[in-house]
């Protein structure tokens, strides 16, 4: 699991920031800085530095690592363990919209960055971002784990 938590950590943030250069042409250097806003507030954190930057990348992983666990833990629970594979990656595939409303409606509030409004389009992008890099692969590790360890 934790060689999946941390492929998957990634995978995400690499994404996050191609997405970030197809949009606007340019690096994100502040997406660590602005992921550390969520407990610093934006005002704090956009001010930048190692410490910060650091922080950023410990918030990020720490999410990877939650919904890394999280679906580890409902695996054998939801009896995925006896589904076909190609239903697997769907479970896989819809993880990514139910990480990102998760995220949207109830991770974000909490945090001191400003709530911005639910756009469908921008959420479907994400959505596949977060299903690509975190959903599929976390089903199918979880699915390799538990066939060795459920015989």
């Amino acid at each position: 699991m934790l060689l999946t938590w941390l492929l998957v950590g990634t995978a995400d943030l690499t994404a996050a920031y191609i997405d970030q250069f197809i949009k606007t042409g340019k690096f994100a250097d502040k997406m660590l800085y602005y992921i550390a806003g969520g407990g610093l507030g934006l005002e704090r954190s956009m001010q930048g530095g190692f410490g910060i930057g650091l922080l950023g990348l410990v918030f990020h992983y720490f999410i990877a690592f939650s919904f890394t666990l999280l679906f580890f833990l409902a695996y054998p629970r939801l009896k995925f363990q006896y589904l076909s594979k190609p239903t697997l990656y769907a479970i896989g595939f819809l993880y990514g919209p139910f990480i990102g409303l998760f995220m949207k409606f109830i991770v974000l509030p909490l945090t001191k960055l400003p709530q911005t409004p639910f756009v469908f389009q921008k959420a479907i992008v994400g959505w596949l971002i977060l299903s690509i890099a975190i959903g599929i692969p976390v089903a199918i590790s979880a699915s390799g784990y538990y066939s060795k360890r459920l015989k």
